[in-house]
This record gives C-alpha cells, sequence and structure tokens, in this order.
C-alpha cells in the first residue's frame, strides 16, 4: 500500500483528495453537484461511448457521494477554480501497481481544453504518489478520446473486452 500527503485522499477513509490544475479543482463530488452531473451524464448522445450513465438521482447519489475508495474505484468532480461549477468528472482506480483512468467533460465545456488540462494534472498526481503506469479504456470509435490520450502521452496497448487500451509509463523519460 502506499501513504499520502495531507490534503489527498486516504483510500482507507474516504477524507479529502483534491488535484490541482491551472483552471479547475478535481475533489469528491458534493451533493448539490449530482443534479448537474446528470444533465451530462444521462444525454444518451453525448455518453454514447461512455459507462456509468442512465441512472437515477439515488443511484449516483450512492455511488458519488458514499464511501470512496481507490480500489473500488472513485469519480471524482472537475470543477471550475473561478465559479466552482462541474465541468466533468475523473473516475481513478487503483488496481495493484497500475492506476486506470477514465474522463467525461459536460457538453457545456467540451473541446476548450479541460480533459488535456485535468488529465495533466491527474498524472502528475498519480506519479507523485509513486505510481509508474496508467492504464485507460477507450471505446475504438470515440476518436477525440483516441487522440487525447494520446497527445497525453498514453500509446496503445491490446483489447480488453471491446475496448481498446492505452497505457502511459510513467518511468520512461527519466
Amino acid at each position: 500500500m502506499w501513504s499520502l500527503r495531507p490534503g489527498q485522499m486516504n483510500h482507507l477513509t474516504g477524507s479529502l483528495m483534491q488535484i490541482i490544475s491551472p483552471g479547475c479543482i478535481i475533489r469528491p463530488f458534493q451533493p448539490h453537484e449530482i443534479d448537474s452531473f446528470m444533465v451530462y451524464r444521462n444525454d444518451a448522445e453525448w455518453m454514447k461511448y461512455q459507462g456509468f450513465k442512465g441512472l437515477t438521482k439515488e443511484d449516483y447519489e450512492a455511488a458519488l457521494l458514499g464511501v470512496l475508495t481507490l480500489a473500488q474505484g472513485i469519480q471524482l468532480a472537475i470543477v471550475s477554480k473561478l465559479t466552482q461549477v462541474l465541468m466533468g468528472d475523473i473516475y481513478l482506480r487503483q488496481q495493484g501497481d497500475v492506476f486506470w483512468l477514465g474522463y467525461t467533460i459536460s457538453p457545456a465545456y467540451a473541446r476548450q481544453g479541460y480533459a488535456f488540462e485535468v488529465i495533466t494534472a491527474t498524472i502528475g498526481w498519480i506519479k507523485e504518489n509513486c505510481f509508474s503506469l496508467i492504464k485507460a479504456g477507450v471505446d475504438p470509435e470515440n476518436t477525440p478520446s483516441i487522440k487525447l490520450l494520446i497527445r497525453a502521452g498514453f500509446h496503445f496497448s491490446g483489447i480488453e473486452e471491446g475496448e481498446h487500451i492505452y497505457a502511459l509509463d510513467l518511468t520512461k523519460g527519466e
């Protein structure tokens, strides 16, 4: 197991975790954000390549506001530093020495650089916590997401359960 610095999430207790990027804060969801989360998560066209969608408010509240552990996977809010408005979410799951990463940006904030910004900040946080490999699964038809992962340094590593898996080895370049 690994240790965390103050202000970062303790995966056993679910205490506060924050990842900061230039314009965004990535942190646990707050109850008042569930309705905004539902707007984009339940948009069938926008979410056509994503899982974790089409649920009830109660289901989302249980998943987003309950006890959060990295081993089970956590969904974190992406909020604007300036307005504190929900802009999207990041999914993180620790599986042994590997961190799995997922992300969704609300359509209102899409294609403005926020996804790259928060992914870059999240990669930095994962590296700071001494992990060396990040993986992300993506629908093979989700070209914008594939391009984003490649831009962030990920490389295609195979196919699992119909998803293309992209990996980022954080030990390279050191």
